[in-house]
């Protein structure tokens, strides 16, 4: 009877002994890693990054797990061997998220057009003769002039005359309101760069030195605009128009006027300076002949008056800014 039961005994112990064991392997062989097959760089990244996300860690949670399971069974002799398994030596290598590089078809092209909010930008920090020097630009301008000095008149080296002024001695005091239209965009080589407006004019002339007191004249003419890269432009003009003048001529006033209805020449040039895309101001010299085209002869003669002297004048937009298309 003792041996019978220490057969069965001994049976019974070797069976739980062999099937500790196979447990122990079968856990041995779930807990290490299986080899990847080799890849190339990028791809090897990817595959990192998809393992990570699906499989945890060896060393932290399937460590517990075997841990709780093995505490139940701790006369295994495997213990110490399956519990080396979880060292950090057969952890997954670490991978650095680092950003992939950029797809061809990402890449912006370079003849892509820039973005509304770049346009944007860029129109800001634009040329700013853009928005004052267009087609169809209608400005109201407003000219005060005081012309003292006076001097033959300059064409008569083309008249024949002879080229000398008269004793008397005039000042006028030019004011000039005037409607231009720009008739073209910028544009021109180099100097020439600009445009040019049509301009038409009323004005009322004070002569504070003179025998006459007064001139009224309407004024029609073109200026060009030499318009550079920035705030400063210059300009030359040229007018001609008609007018009414209190002519003392026939009033027996030496070198006088002889007529009061006379014709008016204006030259021009200066420089103009843009405060913003609706308001500029202007300087320059302006020259001024008034005569009567000797209508009056012969019974009064046509001294005409020649002065010139500084003008300013200011110009304010009319009507609404430029709309500019995304270029």
């Amino acid at each position: 009877m003792r041996l019978d039961f220490y057969d069965g005994s001994l049976e019974n112990r070797f069976s739980r002994t062999a099937l500790k064991l196979t447990m122990g392997a079968v856990a041995l062989l779930l807990a290490m890693p299986t080899p990847l097959p080799a890849q190339s760089s990028d791809r090897q990244i990817s595959g990192y990054q998809e393992s990570s996300q699906s499989i945890p860690p060896v060393g932290s949670n399937a460590s517990e797990s075997l841990g709780r399971e093995l505490d139940t069974n701790a006369e295994s002799p495997l213990i110490g061997i399956i519990s080396g398994f979880s060292d950090s030596n057969y952890l997954l290598p670490s991978v650095s998220h680092q950003p992939l590089p950029m797809a061809e078809d990402d890449r912006p092209h370079e003849g892509s057009k820039p973005s509304p909010v770049m346009a944007a930008s860029n129109s800001k920090s634009g040329d700013l003769n853009r928005e004052v020097y267009y087609k169809n630009r209608l400005e109201f301008s407003f000219d005060g002039g005081w012309l003292p000095i006076n001097i033959p008149f300059v064409f008569d080296v083309f008249l024949g005359d002879g080229y000398n002024r008269t004793p008397l001695n005039y000042t006028l005091v030019p004011l000039i309101f005037s409607l231009r239209w720009q008739m073209d965009n910028v544009g021109g080589p180099w100097i020439f760069r600009g445009n040019w407006d049509l301009t038409t004019s009323g004005g009322v002339t004070l002569i504070p030195r003179g025998p006459e007191t007064r001139y009224f004249a309407w004024i029609m003419g073109i200026r060009r605009n030499f318009v550079p890269r920035g705030k400063i432009a210059a300009y030359f003009d040229g007018r001609l128009g008609l007018g009414d003048i209190n002519a003392k001529g026939p009033l027996g006033v030496l070198f006088a006027q002889g007529q009061d209805f006379t014709f008016t020449v204006n030259m021009g040039s200066g420089i103009r300076y843009n405060l913003n895309p609706r308001y500029s101001v202007s300087a320059g010299l302006n020259w001024m002949h008034i005569s009567n085209l000797y209508l009056s002869q012969p019974q009064f003669a046509n001294y005409g008056i020649n002065v010139y002297g500084p003008m300013f004048g200011i110009d304010v937009r009319l009507g609404k800014p430029r709309l500019h298309s995304s270029e």
